[in-house]
């Protein structure tokens, strides 16, 4: 006959939800799991924890009571468990993290590792649509993109802004130019990104804004594959103006329709627990942005 942390977990989800079916739910155990954690407490204790209103449960005023005790058992709980989990990723641990722009994501996980470089970090790179999906699938703590968007799902905190700009290859009619509008780019061969890129959509919305549909001679559906591309002369691209460290001749160049600046976040499940995403989110502070 004992208390044990299963039966407390059970009654304080129960007296939380408010029913059997939600708190299995909720600390992830089956729904006959909970109800005979607390049928068999208040058979032992000869008490009545809940009273049964049709599909709910209504705690008694006993349950209140234990409820407010235990409470606090699971909050030191928890935190003892905390201290154990922090200490062993401080000591390695894996941390993965989804990236739409190779830059300023591996900036990032630069400074990321030189304070802690025992961690392991797994790194998917995507499109902007790739990486939103894998942070909601949980195949990665932590993404960096630029327009995450204002959803109540996501923690976001901005780490920098940047503009998308043209590319040309060093021989292009273009080079050289610091900058050119949007409708004067439609005279030559354009090069796009797929329509689930953030680059694209925000190329897009320039073109509608000044009432411009042009049809780009290549589609692509990575940033290397435009740098490729322009590379080869066939067509100006466009890239996040930090999307890529590249400097072999590639031109980047202002357009003005294209100058609003968009903040690049790094983003994760509201409710995402763990201390190495807590110190990625603080790491950038090292890296110099805000």
């Amino acid at each position: 006959m004992a208390l044990t942390s299963a039966r407390m977990r059970a009654i304080n989800a129960v007296f939380e939800t408010g029913s059997f079916a939600a708190a299995a739910r909720h600390i992830g155990v089956s729904q006959s799991a909970v109800a005979q954690s607390v049928r068999e407490l208040e058979a032992e204790f000869d008490v009545a924890l809940f009273e049964r209103h049709g599909s709910s449960l209504i705690p008694t005023s006993l349950c209140r009571q234990l409820y407010g005790a235990t409470s606090k058992m699971q909050a030191v709980e928890a935190d003892a468990l905390s201290i154990l989990q922090q200490r062993g990723e401080l000591a390695g641990g894996e941390l993965r993290v989804g990236l739409g722009n190779s830059m300023p994501g591996m900036a990032l996980i630069a400074a990321f590792k030189r304070l802690y470089p025992k961690v392991q970090v797994a790194i998917e790179i995507g499109s902007w649509s790739a990486i939103v999906a894998a942070v909601v699938e949980q195949r990665v703590d932590i993404g960096v993109l630029p327009e995450v968007p204002a959803d109540k799902r996501f923690r976001r905190e901005i780490c920098l802004a940047q503009r998308v700009v043209a590319l040309c290859h060093p021989d292009h009619p273009l080079q050289g130019r610091e900058q050119v509008g949007i409708a004067e780019l439609t005279q030559y061969p354009l090069v796009f990104r797929s329509r689930d890129s953030s680059t694209q959509r925000t190329v897009d919305r320039a073109f509608r804004d000044k009432g411009l549909r042009p049809a780009p001679s290549l589609i692509v559906n990575t940033r290397e594959g435009i740098l490729e591309a322009v590379a080869n002369q066939l067509g100006i691209g466009f890239m996040w103006e930090q999307g890529s460290s590249r400097t072999d001749g590639i031109a980047r160049i202002s357009v003005p329709e294209l100058d609003a600046e968009v903040p690049e976040c790094i983003f994760a499940l509201a409710g995402k627990k763990g201390r190495l995403v807590e110190l990625f989110f603080l790491a950038r502070g090292t890296h110099g942005v805000a």
